[in-house]
C-alpha cells in the first residue's frame, strides 16, 4: 500500500462480473390450409412436439378456426428444427402444411 492507505497499481484486484443471458426464444406455429388433413396436424403435435392427445386436439382446432396457433416456445435451434422436420414430415405425405417461427 502506498502512504496514504491506497493500493498501487499492483496490489488492486480485478473483479469482473460475468452476466449470463437467457438465449432469446421463438414461439413455433403451425398455419392453416386447405389441404393438411386434421388427423395428420394432431400427428404432428404428437409426435413432433410431444404433446398429449388431448391438447394436440386442441391446437389442431385453433389453427383451422383462427388460422394458425403456437405449438410450443423453444431456443433457436431448437425452433428451426422443429420447424424443418414438420416440413419433411408433411411433403413426405403429400401435404402442403406450414409451420414458422417468429422470436418472443
Amino acid at each position: 500500500m502506498s502512504r496514504n492507505g491506497a493500493k498501487t497499481g499492483e496490489e488492486l484486484e480485478v473483479r469482473t462480473r460475468r452476466e449470463v443471458k437467457s438465449p432469446a426464444l421463438y414461439r413455433v406455429l403451425l398455419l392453416n390450409d386447405d389441404y393438411t388433413t386434421m388427423d395428420f396436424v394432431v400427428r404432428i403435435l404428437e409426435t413432433v412436439f410431444h404433446k398429449p392427445p388431448a391438447e394436440a386436439t386442441q391446437i389442431m382446432l385453433n389453427v383451422h378456426k383462427k388460422g394458425m396457433a403456437v405449438c410450443g416456445v423453444f431456443t433457436r435451434d431448437i425452433a428451426e428444427t422443429k420447424v424443418s422436420t414438420v416440413h419433411e414430415l408433411a411433403r413426405g405425405k403429400g401435404y402442403p402444411l406450414m409451420c414458422i417461427m417468429e422470436k418472443e
